[in-house]
């Protein structure tokens, strides 16, 4: 079986590596050469555009930015794909658009799943990441050894756009949560405590979440450097929106968690990190949430 792997950005790059390390043929493509340099030291091969990539493979993984993006690529790859093969896309698409995007595949005779992942760069990195899995159940079982190579824990969600739906549910509360940890560290400083044994405290106690034991940390530190941007947490946060709208569940701590970002965006731009949403808090205080012992980045 011969695989390919398009977007080897910040998340992109660590799943394919994890295909390459493992073995896989495995070819690969990005619109910037420089971060395939790593997969091609380590035995993948190269191609130079999406379409010859799919038309050297039997699955293409893709890992890109936007639901636009997917659907160009996608579009690029469809041209060359013999029918047979598997497209699993690993982005975070809203359901819609990857019920019409996978629906686009299958009229080529394309298999599809979608394979979104949540828990962090550095789960990624570690080949540790969430994979939510949505599409054919056998078809879930076929390529189970591929999915657990990039991720340890797999959850098969349902049809195509079930795990879109999970996958935006598990970000809004990873932002509701970086809000809610940068408020009760802001507490725990104007409070006069020890910044680094409160976030100790805190992450011992029943109030602690994933968010504020990964990202609590880099917000300590000041590098903010949790590899994921403003726009993205408001493009996610827009489809748990639209979502709340058609289900009929009123999204009150994700709305003002989405007016946060917005003005995090305008503060710092689309391309900050998203943990900088903390830095808001810091600047209108003048206060800084910073403690020695806290890493940069998370490993």
């Amino acid at each position: 079986m011969r695989y390919g792997y398009i977007g080897l950005g910040n998340l992109g790059g660590h799943l394919a590596h994890s295909l390459v390390k493992k073995g896989y043929d495995v070819t690969v493509y990005d619109l910037d050469p420089k971060l395939a340099e790593r997969h091609l030291k380590d035995g993948a091969k190269w191609a130079a555009s999406p379409a010859e990539l799919a038309s050297k493979v039997d699955v293409v993984f893709t890992c890109l930015p936007s639901p636009v993006v997917s659907e160009k690529v996608l579009g690029e790859i469809l041209t060359t794909l013999k029918p047979g093969s598997v497209w699993i896309e690993n982005s975070t698409n809203g359901r819609d658009e990857m019920i019409r995007l996978a629906a686009m595949a299958e009229a080529k005779g394309i298999r599809v799943l979608e394979a979104p992942v949540t828990g962090g760069v550095h789960l990624a990195a570690r080949g540790e990441i969430t994979v939510l899995v949505g599409g054919d159940k056998a078809l879930f079982e076929e390529f189970r050894p591929a999915l657990e190579t990039i991720g340890k824990k797999i959850f098969h969600m349902g049809p195509i756009g079930s795990a879109a739906i999970i996958k935006v549910i598990t970000n809004m509360l990873a932002f509701i949560h970086l809000v809610a940890d940068a408020e009760a560290l802001m507490l725990a400083k104007r409070g006069g405590l020890d910044l680094a044994q409160a976030w100790h405290a805190i992450t011992a106690s029943s109030g602690s979440s994933f968010v504020h034991e990964t990202e609590g940390q880099l917000i300590l530190n000041g590098s903010y450097d949790i590899a994921f941007t403003m726009d993205l947490a408001l493009k996610d946060l827009g489809f748990a929106m639209n979502f709340g709208k058609e289900f009929g569940v009123p999204l009150d701590l994700a709305s003002m968690t989405q007016q946060t970002f917005m003005k995090g965006k305008a503060a710092y731009g689309g391309s900050a990190q998203s943990t900088q949403i903390a830095k808001l808090l810091e600047d209108v205080l003048d206060t800084d949430l910073r403690a020695p012992g806290f890493p940069a980045r998370l490993e």
